[in-house]
């Protein structure tokens, strides 16, 4: 998953940009050009604009005139002071040495709509998802397995289309890639990493008789890639994403990454607060057309309300030492209105790895622990779920490697990624059976209907301070929420009866 942190030539594209982007029509010179994010004063982008950019010396790469940030590319030194110059401009801020990466832990024809149909799950590797008995999916699929009205957008480093297990479900027409920070809907989000496949997998593999069963296996899953090959998630890719899952109005995004600058993005650094007021922007749009948003707590066993020291970020470059205060923010988990994951494993306490933090957590969810919670259901701790079989080899440990007999192939993973898809599969499963309901509605039925979870001993965790200044976990506050589990474990049966 991201370098949420331990920290965590595709095929050709089908179709038009998202309803409210422009975007270059040519391709951009790469070499010593950099990309820019320019947001306005106004929530509104200039009709000028690109004039404006390109007598700045830079060219328009996409447009979102929703939220008043434009995308854009230069060679220029004076690029950003040009642009500033515009008294429209309230920020500039160029996007090199941004990314938070991937560690190992890393078109549906809808007049057959399964609307709240129930699944079984007794799928060929069913037996070793210790995760989903622990949150009761299928007990809830005995009610509904979801409805292929339902479309969650997963985004991270794409999907592998063509997997035996997701292939069903899969969502052509709302998928996307974005890395360039304009969308390129369509095969262009073939997943070349693992990850986002593994994330799929987990919200929406199919009840077919191969291998796994997700938690909401009828609804339909929208790879929207965010993440490139080496897990590298930056602003404009991010921005993009969320902008187009607002615009097509789906109905929940799963986010396993980090996608802030630096791994806290502290607004008292005009770099920082440019990119930040950027993304809060797109994020709140989506969350505006309705779209629920799920996104994990992060692997740095930190607490993020109470921050102390970032020694990890920018990580595609150098990092830099500093201090920080809870002035800082992690995007998108601290972004008001998102649903916050923290993991757990098989013993049912926080894994030792995941970060939390009162405010930023809204439930627990199996995210697997191969240090302090092994059991006999879990003899490795970690979550299995879909892999791209054309990556096998290359991104999954041999040790992890499971490959079904139809040929499926399979990879356990542990981390706060593998835990938030859990918690975004329970919302695909709310959202089916009301469709009527605000993402608002939703969120509060996942917590209301989660387990509450106490907090654990934390002299368990002695040996795994924080990953960024060596902080001791401490869990806060009492049974009904905490800072290590929020309101509780998630429940896909309670949430559905």
């Amino acid at each position: 998953m991201k370098r949420l942190p331990t920290r965590i030539a595709v095929l050709a594209a089908i179709g038009a940009l998202v309803v409210g982007v422009t975007a270059t029509p040519t391709a951009l010179a790469s070499g010593a050009d950099q990309t820019y994010l320019i947001v306005y004063q106004a929530r509104a982008v200039p009709s000028d604009a690109a004039a404006r950019i390109s007598a700045a010396g830079g060219s328009l790469v996409a447009s979102y005139d929703a939220i008043g940030v434009v995308v854009a590319r230069s060679s220029s030194d004076t690029f950003k002071a040009n642009v500033k110059s515009d008294r429209r401009v309230a920020a500039a801020a160029a996007t090199a040495r941004t990314a938070v990466q991937l560690s190992d832990d890393q078109a549906t024809d809808d007049s057959s709509a399964t609307v709240n149909t129930p699944a079984t799950d007794t799928d060929s590797l069913s037996g070793l998802q210790w995760d989903m008995r622990q949150i009761h999916t299928p007990e809830a699929h005995a009610i509904t397995g979801g409805s292929s009205d339902v479309v969650v957008g997963d985004i991270d480093t794409g999907i592998d289309f063509t997997h035996p297990d997701l292939a069903a479900n899969v969502d052509l027409a709302n998928s996307a890639n974005c890395l360039s920070g304009a969308p390129v809907q369509g095969l262009a989000a073939q997943d070349d990493n693992g990850h986002g496949t593994h994330t799929a997998g987990t919200i929406a593999a199919a009840s077919n008789g191969i291998g796994i069963v997700g938690v909401a296996p009828n609804v339909r899953i929208a790879g929207i890639k965010a993440g490139n090959a080496a897990g590298f998630f930056f602003p404009e890719a991010v921005i993009c994403a969320f902008m187009w899952a607002g615009s097509h109005h789906l109905d929940v995004t799963n986010n396993s990454y980090f996608a802030d600058p630096w791994l806290f993005n502290c607004k008292n650094d005009p770099e920082q607060r440019a990119i930040f007021a950027a993304e809060q922007r797109a994020i709140k749009y989506a969350q505006s057309q309705g779209v629920v948003v799920v996104a994990a707590e992060g692997n740095q066993a930190d607490d993020l309300a109470h921050p102390t020291q970032d020694e990890t970020s920018p990580d595609d470059t150098v990092p830099v030492v500093r201090d920080i205060t809870n002035a800082c923010a992690v995007v998108p988990v601290e972004v008001s209105g998102v649903v916050g994951v923290t993991a757990d494993g098989n013993r049912e306490i926080k894994s030792f790895y995941s970060s939390y933090g009162s405010g930023t957590v809204e439930v627990i969810a199996p995210g697997g622990d191969s240090i302090l919670q092994l059991t006999a259901a879990a003899p490795n701790g970690r979550v299995l779920s879909t892999w791209p079989a054309s990556l096998l080899t290359v991104t999954c440990l041999p040790a992890r490697r499971v490959v079904d007999a139809s040929g499926a192939t399979y990879c356990y993973q542990q981390g706060t990624s593998m835990a938030s898809p859990h918690v975004a599969g329970v919302a695909a499963l709310i959202a089916s059976q009301h469709p009527t309901w605000s993402s608002g509605a939703i969120s509060a039925r996942i917590t209301s209907t989660a387990d509450p979870m106490a907090c654990p001993d934390t002299a368990q965790y002695a040996f795994f301070p924080a990953v960024d200044g060596g902080a001791p976990q401490v869990c806060t506050g009492g049974t009904g929420y905490n800072s290590f589990n929020g309101h509780g474990q998630v429940n896909a049966l309670t949430a559905v009866k």
